[in-house]
């Protein structure tokens, strides 16, 4: 689908102010195709905004409560193994593509509607907090995903932006993508929690990413108490945004439930159903503003049973915050 504009902006919708209380009452979504792959470990993921709209995502967001504006696709940056920079692979193209989210996620906002992005990798949600920025600049992250994101052009292996996200986020990282909102780091500790991640994939030299003020859980620690873990992270990025972008990648799932992931994590992270209720409790937020939706490579699912199931929990998930606005 070729990007269209955005809608303008809804008559319902009351913008919360830079710092202010967190009652932003839109009831108005803007969806954001970002066909990217160039972030990722291999090609698939740039079909994944094409599979979500064709399995009837707007449908059943509308179904839930929602009015919905379907904004179309950013430029497609796809997947290249890049062999000559093994440790920033397709570098370019992720930041150009951070660049595109940033500017529809700010166009969004400002038109006083929350963006849906419909990823693409995990190094979209980078340009949707920059985007979210410009608009509130007291913005801040809760991230699920299967894995902390820590890693950084000096300690990858595989060279992939995806694991870079929040990383760049607070500041460590190739300055292009890092400064995708300007200033750096885009965020500070206490706006930011990550939750669903595999601890034992951290490289110790990744780890002081993780002290505090940020909040993080892994994802042993939210499976034991999905919704305690969920709230936990809600109230400390609360306490310092009125603006919250919400991540969610798929594979903070154990592909044993639902193998739906780019990057399969077997016998690690959550059931599908604790995954909806941690994501639910996020979205639920007085200031959600934002959605960012990765990892879904539909190659995974020839069926369609795998993305069906996966609608359903995630337009589930936002049915609360639909009907509370």
């Amino acid at each position: 689908m070729a990007r269209q504009a955005l809608a303008p902006a809804h008559t319902g919708c009351c913008p919360v102010p830079s710092g202010g209380s967190m009652q932003s009452m839109t009831r108005a979504l803007t969806v954001i195709g970002v066909p990217c792959s160039a972030g990722a470990h291999h090609g698939g993921l740039e079909r994944g905004p094409a599979a979500l709209r064709a399995a009837g995502l707007l449908d059943r967001l509308r179904q839930a409560g929602w009015e919905v504006s379907d904004a179309g696709d950013l430029a497609p940056r796809v997947f290249t193994a890049d062999a000559a920079h093994p440790r920033a692979r397709n570098r370019d193209a992720v930041v150009q593509a951070g660049r595109d989210v940033a500017a529809a996620t700010g166009q969004a906002i400002s038109s006083g509607r929350i963006p849906v992005l419909l990823g693409g990798d995990c190094s979209i949600t980078a340009g949707a907090v920059a985007g979210c920025l410009t608009q509130r600049p007291d913005t801040g992250l809760l991230y699920l995903d299967g894995d902390a994101d820590l890693r950084t052009p000096q300690t990858t292996i595989a060279g992939n932006f995806d694991g870079m996200v929040i990383a760049a986020l607070l500041g460590e990282g190739d300055p292009g993508y890092t400064g995708l909102a300007g200033a750096v780091p885009m965020l500070p500790p206490e706006r930011l929690a990550i939750l669903g991640y595999d601890d034992a994939d951290i490289d110790s030299r990744e780890r002081h990413l993780l002290a505090a003020p940020l909040s993080h859980a892994d994802g042993k620690q939210v499976a034991a108490d999905p919704l305690g873990a969920a709230a936990a992270a809600r109230q400390h990025v609360e306490a310092a945004a009125s603006a919250i972008v919400v991540h969610f990648d798929v594979d903070a799932v154990d592909s044993a439930d639902l193998p739906l992931a780019n990057y399969p994590h077997h016998g690690k992270g959550l059931r599908f159903d604790a995954a909806m209720a941690v994501l639910r409790t996020l979205c639920n937020s007085p200031a959600f503003a934002g959605l960012v939706l990765t990892e879904v490579n539909p190659t995974h699912d020839p069926g369609g049973d795998l993305l069906s199931r996966y609608i359903d929990g995630v337009t589930t998930a936002l049915t609360e915050p639909a009907r509370g606005r």
